[in-house]
C-alpha cells in the first residue's frame, strides 16, 4: 500500500533536511519527483542521489514566496507527466527572539516563507489535483503549533496558522478527491536547528522532552510523508500528524528507572 510506482511527486524545499529526505523517499518507493529550491545546488544534489539509486527525478529552482513560480513549478510538471499526484512544502525559517524584539523585517521574513510560500503550495497544488479529481498536499507544520516555548511567538504562530489551513482546505477539496495533510515534527537534525545543536546543554534539553531521548533524523519525517502521499492513508484527511518521539503528548519523564516496569 506504499507503493509510489508513476505517481507524480513535486517537492518544494527538496534541497536539504526534511525536503530532501522526503523526495528521496518517494523516489524510493516508485514516485517520479520534481525536486524544487531556491537552492539551485543543493536541489541537483538530491537528483544526483535518487538517480544514483536508480530513480527518477528532475531538479527545478523555485522561490516559494514567488506565486508564479509556484505555479508555474505545477504546471511545467503537468506539462511533462500528465498529472500531479503528490504535493509536497517544506520550506520555513525561524528567528527566535522575544516578541518585543522582533522588527517588522524579522516578522517578514518568517511569515513569508513559512505562511505565505505554504500558502502557494497549498493553493497552486490544491487547483490543480481538484481538477484532476485527486490527489495528496502534504505541508510542514511543527511541534511549536502546540508547545509553548519562550522566542517562538512568530515561527509557532505560522505553524499553527498552516495547521488550521490544513483542516479548512481538505474540508473544501475533500468532495473533489485531494487530501490535505500536515506532518508536524518535534525535534529534528536540520540546518535549521543548528543555532541550537551547536549548545550541547541545550540540545541535550531538547533531546530529553522526548520520549526517545534523542533528536529525530530527516528520514524520519520521510516515512510519515510516504504513508500520506500513499493508499494506505486514502482515508486519512485534515489531520497533522505529530511525529515528535511523544515530545507534546507526554508531560513527564521517570527520574528513576526502577519505577519503569519491565516488558
Amino acid at each position: 500500500m506504499l507503493e509510489l510506482t508513476d505517481r507524480v511527486a513535486a517537492v518544494v524545499g527538496a534541497a536539504s533536511g526534511i525536503g530532501q529526505a522526503i523526495a528521496i523517499a518517494l523516489a524510493e518507493q516508485g514516485a517520479v519527483v520534481e525536486c524544487a529550491d531556491v537552492d539551485t545546488t543543493g536541489v541537483e544534489e538530491t537528483v544526483a542521489a535518487i538517480v544514483a539509486a536508480g530513480g527518477t527525478a528532475k531538479a527545478s529552482t523555485v522561490d516559494v514566496r514567488v506565486s508564479a513560480e509556484v505555479d508555474d513549478l505545477f504546471a511545467r510538471v503537468v506539462a511533462d507527466r500528465g498529472r500531479l499526484d503528490i504535493a509536497v512544502g517544506t520550506p520555513g525559517i525561524n528567528i527566535r527572539k522575544p516578541l518585543i524584539d522582533y522588527t517588522d523585517d524579522d516578522y517578514t521574513a518568517v511569515t513569508d516563507v513559512n505562511l505565505r510560500g505554504s500558502f502557494h503550495v497549498l493553493r497552486g497544488a490544491g487547483r490543480i489535483m481538484a481538477k484532476q479529481g485527486g490527489g495528496s498536499i502534504i505541508v510542514i507544520s511543527s511541534i511549536s503549533s502546540r508547545a509553548v516555548e519562550p522566542g517562538q511567538v512568530i515561527y509557532a504562530g505560522t505553524k499553527a496558522a498552516l495547521a488550521q489551513m490544513v483542516r479548512v482546505l481538505a474540508a473544501e477539496l475533500g468532495p473533489a478527491g485531494v487530501r490535505v495533510n500536515a506532518i508536524a515534527p518535534g525535534p529534528v537534525e536540520t540546518a535549521l536547528t543548528v543555532p541550537i545543536r551547536s549548545s550541547a546543554a541545550w540540545a541535550d534539553a531538547y533531546a530529553q522532552k522526548v520520549a526517545v531521548g534523542r533528536w529525530a533524523r530527516p528520514a524520519e519525517i520521510a516515512g510519515p510523508a510516504v504513508f500520506l502521499a500513499s493508499d494506505a492513508a486514502t482515508y486519512v484527511n485534515g489531520e497533522v500528524l505529530f511525529v515528535d518521539g511523544g515530545w507534546v503528548d507526554l508531560d513527564a519523564q521517570f527520574a528513576d528507572e526502577s519505577a519503569v516496569g519491565s516488558p
